[in-house]
């Protein structure tokens, strides 16, 4: 076989990529990192193929990372090919009895196998759950309260079966960590009475994120990372900078509900959380092994 003709400035360049992914390798081996996969990569075959490249190394280098994934377009897809209507209150989807079973079917069936089939592809070997298996994700229903404008009285929304975790079985994600499988979860949940919830996957990960004391929650987005005022990025944020950019309007819409998951696994023991444009191919990469990273990290200690 032919050798491809790379010019010596390119294999001095792969060299220098190489020399200083080390020191990162180094400093997080046995570390856990807990991704959220979703938005535009799991649409996109190519960007779904460099996500799963991303995941079988950092396995190979000694990070354990555990993998949640979303699949919002995609339920509502099944939905509307089943003729099943849904409605959303404040970005949730209202999930009746016929609701749910298609939630599970798609997040616990063909999303989750999906990815899990890309991971092994790329040379990983994965294995998909829920967090139905194990009682993994224990879950309560979510409470939500809206004020009547007309009675100017507060009322509770019934979303139906949408959940929220109460309990991570942390332990069965750790049987994973002295083993060469990557755990690909599906946010489901099981209610004290067996019933099945659907759980917002940003909420599953950073819960799983604090219940596992990871070193790093990555949270796969379809933006660059957190803009200031000008639309700048800014690479890094304390907790308290990041609520005062949601306190003064900075950050708003869909935004606020993935920050506050990153301070809530901040406040519970994760080192770190980081907002990252999963439409960049190797973004995990990027972030990971580069002095200057690629997104906005959310932790305590920098400013």
């Amino acid at each position: 076989m032919t050798r491809p003709v790379i010019s010596p400035e390119a294999w001095l360049e792969k060299a220098a990529t190489l020399t200083e992914a080390l020191p990162f390798m180094r400093r997080y081996n046995g570390s856990t990192f807990v991704v959220k996969y979703g938005g535009h990569a799991m649409g996109d075959p190519s960007a779904g193929l460099a996500f799963a490249q991303d995941i079988v190394l950092l396995k190979q280098v000694g990070i354990n990372p555990v993998v949640v994934h979303g699949g919002g377009p995609q339920i509502g897809q099944m939905l509307d090919r089943l003729q099943i209507k849904s409605s959303f209150i404040d970005g949730l989807r209202v999930t009746d009895q016929a609701a749910v079973d298609v939630v599970e079917m798609v997040l616990a069936g063909s999303i989750n196998k999906q990815i899990v089939s890309s991971i092994n592809a790329a040379g990983g070997k994965a294995i998909g759950i829920s967090g139905k298996d194990g009682d993994l994700i224990q879950a309560r229903k979510l409470k939500r309260t809206y004020k009547d404008p007309d009675s100017n009285i507060e009322k509770v929304l019934d979303l139906g079966f949408v959940g929220e975790p109460h309990t991570i079985n942390a332990e069965i994600l750790e049987t994973f960590e002295d083993s060469d499988l990557i755990p690909v979860i599906a946010p489901i949940g099981v209610g004290p009475n067996g019933e099945t919830f659907n759980i917002n996957a940003d909420t599953t990960a950073g819960a799983i994120a604090a219940a596992m004391g990871a070193t790093r929650l990555f949270m796969l987005t379809d933006v660059a990372g957190l803009l200031d005022k000008d639309k700048n990025l800014v690479e890094h944020a304390t907790a308290d900078k990041a609520r005062a950019m949601i306190a003064d309007g900075t950050i708003s819409g869909g935004m606020i509900p993935k920050i506050e998951t990153c301070l809530n696994a901040v406040d519970h023991g994760v080192d770190a959380a980081v907002i990252l444009d999963g439409r960049i191919p190797h973004v995990l990469l990027l972030e990971i092994f580069t002095q200057h990273g690629a997104g906005t990290l959310i932790g305590r200690g920098f400013g």
